[in-house]
């Protein structure tokens, strides 16, 4: 896509033909062909094109929408290309869109593996590609940066928004920055590099009495500890913590543009809760010399970012959370450049009490006021600014803090909507229900986005965000997410969590490097099924021989063996948690 300035910005070509020849692929601009670059199928050589038109006829000629970047395996070169895409919505005038369907594109065919082990991890390596291949949550524009919050984009220096999109960009929120490194090496990136960033995206338009608005919700997710829900936990030695993500609320009205940011984060500790087959694993908070330096590491970037930051601790206040929270209060009482706030969220808005969540609004108003949001008007004239930021956390940084962020981001549209006149300043966004059911609706599949990208399933407590009660249909819905969490965090996540470690750059492949199989040398997958299925068929014999032994008397010593054969899997089962569910085999907790 070639990088060219349109009204101050630049623009990326937004359709692309993929020419396959039985050498090379071919990748070129629709609306100018001359213009692209090819890369060899037998050793993943990329050349800008010259201009000369090859003799040859392709065997197939698609439509893509970018291509995403390249990654080297041990056979080779793989192209990864968009393949479908969805226009979802506007950001600040600029089409977004949502990538539907990616594909690799293997340049490989005369690179040949040496060994049965070499061909053993490539198998596996490829088995990642096709999970990032369905990877959710990507989204890009061809027009502008969305990586970039509406008042960071007008602070920058005079000039920034001018550069191509690449070096816009916030690099901790472009999903496949490693990726693009080799196609920039070789001087492409003027011509065909699409940068996707892991957001969430939603949009809706709100009547009012006066004159419409629009408001949009963009969540933008980390990539420097990128991971699923139990193998990324906490913070690593750099102070990255798990699952942040910046959200903006940002609110257009009558050529004025306001946003308010709000961020969340894992716990800033060094902690794990390994699953190991229960319900709900333990939770272990990690004794290590560096955790106040992490602690101080952490925050001392976001003040650096956001200004005066507030930390909103919903953790509860006893079990193993009670421990992690009181760790964690222990850290921050030793930081003079943030304040820390202790609210046990199901203690006060449990049993669906979520007015109680006025009892933390007061702790935090008069700050959170303080800090305000960011206001422009049409001619770009800066009239206010955020001064400081609102920090949430729970275990997940899912649910209960999707609830908080949900209710204050509602306490902020109200004051931005009576400061721009759109509502008088008795009234707000909660007494037109058409308009407070669309912002509620934006929160919940907000929600929704990032849990599916860090749990793989739909985020709990949705009806307090719709509703502000919790009903027997939600319950339900909740159970249902709980146990397709329990099912996907034991035998489905360390497989996508070596997925974002390979996209990432965390693991690098190397024909030096030991092969993971050897690094992780117990197959749980391969125990797994024997293991179920002797427990099956222990209960099964069980259940058969106990109805006989009803009717006949020497088929109860039979029923006796059969329980304890079941009743000792289990025990077995038990005791080895750990050794049965799915675990990463490339990179370590930190």
């Amino acid at each position: 896509m070639e990088i060219q300035p349109n009204s101050g910005h630049f623009k990326l070509w937004s359709e692309l033909e993929l020419h396959e020849f039985r050498d090379k692929f071919v990748i070129k601009a629709v609306e100018s062909p001359d213009q692209g670059f090819s890369i060899s199928r037998s050793d993943g050589q990329i050349e800008p094109l010259n201009g000369d038109s090859s003799s040859a006829s392709p065997s197939n000629v698609s439509t893509i929408y970018g291509v995403a970047g390249t990654i080297r395996l041990l056979a080779g070169t793989y192209v990864l290309v968009i393949i479908s895409r969805k226009e979802v919505g506007s950001y600040i005038g600029f089409p977004v869109f949502r990538v539907m369907s990616m594909k690799f594109l293997s340049c490989n065919e005369d690179s040949g593996l040496s060994n049965y082990q070499e061909k053993r991890d490539e198998a596996y390596f490829r088995t990642l590609l096709k999970v990032v291949e369905s990877t959710p949550g990507l989204y890009y524009s061809y027009e502008t940066d969305i990586t970039l919050s509406l008042q960071r984009r007008f602070k920058l220096a005079k000039g920034w928004m001018s550069k191509p999109i690449w070096k816009q960009a916030d690099p901790r929120f472009v999903w496949n920055r490693n990726i693009l490194e080799e196609l920039m090496e070789n001087k492409v990136r003027h011509f065909f590099c699409s940068e996707g960033g892991h957001h969430c995206f939603q949009t809706g338009q709100l009547k009012l009495e006066n004159s419409p608005a629009t408001i949009t919700l963009i969540s933008r997710r980390c990539t420097r500890r990128l991971g699923t829900r139990m193998w990324r936990r906490g913070a690593n030695l750099e102070g990255d913590s798990a699952n942040f993500i910046e959200t903006e609320q940002l609110l257009e009205f009558e050529g004025f543009r306001s946003s308010l940011l709000q961020i969340r984060g894992s716990i800033p500790l060094i902690w794990e809760q390994i699953v190991d087959l229960s319900y709900k694993p333990h939770l272990n908070v990690i004794d290590h010399e560096e955790t106040s330096k992490v602690v101080e590491r952490h925050f001392r970037d976001i003040v650096q970012k956001y200004g005066e930051t507030i930390a909103v601790d919903l953790t509860d206040k006893h079990g193993d959370e009670g421990k992690l929270s009181a760790a964690f209060a222990a850290e921050m009482q030793k930081l003079p450049n943030a304040r820390y706030i202790s609210f046990d969220f199901h203690h006060y808005c449990g049993n669906s009490n979520l007015d109680n969540i006025q009892v933390l609004y007061d702790q935090i108003s008069e700050d959170f006021e303080k800090q305000g949001f960011f206001l422009v008007d049409a001619e770009g004239k800066i009239l206010s600014e955020q001064k400081g930021i609102i920090r949430s956390n729970c275990i997940d940084c899912l649910d209960r803090t999707n609830v908080t962020q949900s209710y204050l981001a509602e306490k902020s549209l109200n004051s931005q909507l009576q400061r721009l006149g759109a509502l008088p300043s008795t009234e707000c966004i909660s007494m037109s229900s058409e308009d407070f059911e669309i912002f509620r609706t934006l929160w919940v599949e907000q929600g929704d986005d990032i849990s599916l990208e860090y749990s793989g399933t739909h985020a709990l407590k949705r009806d307090l965000v719709r509703y502000g009660k919790q009903t027997m249909a939600g319950l339900i819905k909740d159970g249902i997410s709980a146990i397709s969490r329990y099912y996907l965090n034991n035998f489905q996540d360390g497989v996508r969590q070596d997925a974002m470690d390979l996209m990432s750059g965390r693991y690098s492949v190397n024909r030096n490097n030991p092969s993971p199989f050897q690094l992780n040398g117990f197959e749980s997958f391969s125990y797994l099924p024997v293991a179920s299925a002797l427990l099956i068929g222990g209960l099964t014999a069980t259940s058969v021989t106990l109805n006989r032994a009803g009717r006949n008397a020497q088929y109860f010593m039979s029923s006796v063996i059969c329980a304890g054969v079941a009743a000792g899997m289990m025990a077995l089962v038990k005791a080895n948690g750990r050794q049965f569910c799915s675990r990463p085999r490339l990179c370590g907790l930190l």
